[in-house]
């Protein structure tokens, strides 16, 4: 199983839509404070539809708490425009938190230094960086393929 983390999310209806992809692939979504937006936000809750009381959620104060109380899980930083290794190339293992960091700048220094495992979704058009719930959806998927969840599907 992923655990998806996010990092400090900005934007309502990005969170409601990773919500709605975590409920639809049974992966446990962890927010890290402080947020954006209210988890009573009407976008958070629009973009998640009726599914939103149904995600497996954890909210943590901050980063700091949640690794404390997961200390075996392998974590892997990807932040927009930052180095890593291309997620289709990536060896993603079960029990592996995925961290993605804010829509608007990504992880920060000290949290993505922090960290050796790190992966990056390529891309080569002019743009910045990819939406946030899309690049949740392409890195889920990969895991899952790659540790063979599709293949028992």
């Amino acid at each position: 199983m992923l655990h998806l983390v996010l990092f400090e999310p900005r934007i309502p209806p990005n969170t409601g839509t990773i919500g709605r992809l975590c409920l639809a692939t049974t992966t446990p979504l962890h927010l890290i404070e402080p947020l954006g937006f209210s988890l009573e936000d009407k976008y958070l809750k629009r973009a998640g539809l009726d599914y939103w009381p149904r995600v497996d959620l954890h909210v943590w104060p901050n980063l700091a708490a949640y690794l404390a109380a997961h200390p075996e899980r392998r974590i892997i930083a990807t932040s927009s425009r930052r180095p890593g290794l291309a997620y289709h190339l990536f060896p993603f293992r079960p029990g592996d938190s995925l961290l993605l960091g804010p829509e608007d700048t990504g992880l920060p220094e000290e949290v993505w230094s922090r960290f050796q495992d790190r992966v990056s979704i390529p891309f080569w058009g002019q743009v910045r960086s990819l939406n946030l719930a899309n690049a949740a959806a392409v890195l889920v998927y990969e895991f899952y393929r790659r540790t063979g969840r599709l293949d028992r599907e």
